[in-house]
């Protein structure tokens, strides 16, 4: 009997201690404030402007700073306690932050980065891996974890970070806030601690678009402007094939919003590395030489290589003293990155800049003034505390090379959430011209909204997995087509997207595109018979009209011909050609 009752009290004891464990093992692991702050302080705003003068832009918001913006009064620690301990407390603001307390918001603290604000993931071994209000078990992102955290988490209205290789854009993916990098150059630099000039920008959270846009009016010193909608949405379909997550779950969300809100006529497509393969001649020089034809990733370890090339070399130009004389204890991660990585030549950085150079002329050239590319923000779920998977080669390069676009270009981009998949948080990512972030900021407050909407709808509903492989397929099969027309090849993209139009055939642009090539063969009846399709599957498809008003013109139909092409001018007034043509027309038969 003894001997039970002993037992009982070895058990109560051992569940008690377990329980004390467990609690304390929590209270570590989520701390009050998710681990996301390094300093809490208060900068507080000038007082408001007597009327009528109009209040600050930015009263009544709270905001957080990365630790590598300086505050007047504070060591900014840039993620490494050696570093802490080896400088002097900041002798002025940085000029963003002074920036946005002059607008009326409040500073409330700073923030923790990866450590030198080197890596993408998120985790610090000195001061703690925030952690993920979105998704506890999995890391935040980074390099300016904290910043993202803090929004996530609802203790600030925005925060600033400094994206380098990704360091807004994956933190704002894995947290499911919204995440803004502007164009490079476009917001000072001042007060920064920089890990690499030639690829660092300001960036800033929020969770609201509308602060977003608020905040970023003040950041880039916008006047007043009228909003302007997109004429073209370009969805980079090679991109969305290197998602780890179910592509409808972010694809079929901005192309549903997209067709609701501007119509199927601002659709493109576009295969992006094929695109940059024959605009950034500078990449062959990176190409190893095995690439067993494989273009595509041959082209993304290019560009990733040519990125981490200068992020190194500037890194290291900027704090090779420090490293050498303070020999501060880093991260291995970071440390075989700066040590066991041979020197860079003059000859490669400037193949480099030549890269980045191309990259922004070709994505220029593609997006012109009223353009959105599509990507996905990173192709991977936010991975798991702890695991290895973050910080594999493989890993790394996939999320790298979509990173490295806006990065090696300097366009502006915006990380939107999209709600959740699998209880972690999803993202799709819009790009605009180098210099387009007033656009971009007013593309995605007009969008977000719709946006989620269909997120919500995409959550809910369960689509086959067949379903979802039909859309995909047919896709293929149209930029095959598409390829094909640019080749002159008109036979094989008929073939092409008839294809497309048996898998999915309630398409107007596999039509419209069919049509396309039929007319280069002559073909007029199937031309204008694809066309009148298309136009009953989408009454504001323009080139379907510009089409089967050629074809009519073609066939002798030349009222109806005419009545085609003062419709595409209705849809788009300013379309030359179908000014043109319906001009022409006029004065040789009415």
């Amino acid at each position: 009997m003894a001997s039970s009752s002993a037992n009982l009290w070895v058990l109560l004891g051992l569940g008690l201690a377990g329980i004390l464990l467990m609690t304390r093992k929590l209270k570590k692991v989520i701390k009050e404030d998710f681990g996301a702050f390094v300093q809490r302080l208060q900068l507080l705003p000038p007082p408001q402007p007597a009327p009528p003068k109009a209040p600050h832009p930015l009263t009544n918001l709270s905001f957080a700073v990365s630790d590598v913006f300086d505050i007047e009064g504070y060591v900014t620690g840039f993620g490494n306690p050696d570093w802490t301990k080896s400088h002097d407390a900041a002798s002025r603001t940085s000029a963003v932050v002074t920036a946005l307390v002059e607008g009326g918001a409040t500073c409330t603290g700073k923030t923790v980065v990866d450590e030198m604000a080197y890596g993408i993931n998120g985790e610090n071994k000195h001061y703690g891996t925030p952690t993920n209000p979105a998704a506890p078990s999995r890391i935040p992102g980074g390099s300016s974890s904290g910043a993202a955290v803090a929004v996530a988490a609802n203790f600030v209205d925005f925060s600033l970070g400094l994206d380098t290789v990704g360091g807004v854009r994956v933190p704002a993916a894995f947290c499911g806030v919204l995440g803004f990098r502007p164009s490079h150059g476009a917001v000072s630099h001042m007060g920064i601690i920089s890990v690499s000039s030639s690829l660092d920008t300001v960036g800033w959270f929020a969770k609201d678009p509308s602060i977003l846009r608020r905040a970023g009016h003040v950041l880039l010193q916008l006047p007043y402007a009228v909003q302007c909608s997109p004429r073209q949405i370009i969805f980079a379909d090679d991109c969305f094939q290197q998602l780890r997550i179910p592509v409808d779950r972010v694809y079929q969300v901005v192309l549903k919003s997209t067709e609701k809100l501007f119509g199927r006529q601002v659709l493109k497509h576009e295969n992006l590395w094929n695109y940059f393969d024959s605009k950034v001649p500078s990449l062959k020089a990176f190409h190893s030489q095995k690439t067993n034809g494989e273009t595509r990733n041959s082209l993304i370890r290019s560009l990733v290589k040519a990125m981490n090339h200068l992020k190194r070399h500037e890194f290291k130009h900027n704090h090779e003293e420090w490293l050498n004389s303070v020999k501060p204890v880093l991260d291995p991660s970071i440390s075989s990155q700066l040590y066991d990585v041979l020197e860079v030549a003059d000859t490669e950085i400037e193949k480099c800049q030549s890269a980045r150079t191309e990259i922004r002329s070709a994505l220029n050239s593609l997006l012109k003034d009223d353009g959105i590319l599509v990507i996905p923000t990173v192709a991977d779920p936010p991975p798991k505390l702890g695991g290895k998977e973050s910080l594999s080669e493989e890993y790394q390069n996939r999320n790298l090379g979509l990173l490295s676009i806006a990065t090696m270009s300097g366009c502006c981009q915006v990380t939107v959430p999209l709600g959740f998949h699998d209880k972690y948080p999803v993202s799709v990512s819009f790009m605009a011209r180098h210099g387009g972030d007033r656009f971009l900021l007013d593309t995605v407050q007009s969008m977000y909204a719709s946006l989620q909407e269909q997120a919500d709808i995409a959550a809910k509903s369960k689509p086959s997995s067949n379903a979802v492989d039909r859309e995909t397929s047919a896709e293929i099969a149209k930029e095959k087509g598409n390829q094909a027309f640019k080749d002159k090849q008109w036979q094989k993209a008929v073939s092409f997207y008839t294809e497309a139009i048996k898998i999915s055939g309630n398409n107007a642009t596999y039509y419209s595109n069919r049509a396309a090539a039929y007319l280069e063969m002559g073909s007029f009846l199937q031309a204008e018979a694809d066309c009148t399709k298309a136009i009953d599957l989408d009454k504001k498809n323009v080139k379907a009209y510009l089409r089967r008003g050629t074809a009519r013109e073609m066939l002798g139909y030349y009222k109806d011909a005419i009545d085609d092409f003062k419709y595409a001018l209705v849809l788009e007034p300013t379309n030359k050609r179908a000014s043109l043509s319906a001009d022409r027309l006029k004065k040789l038969f009415q």
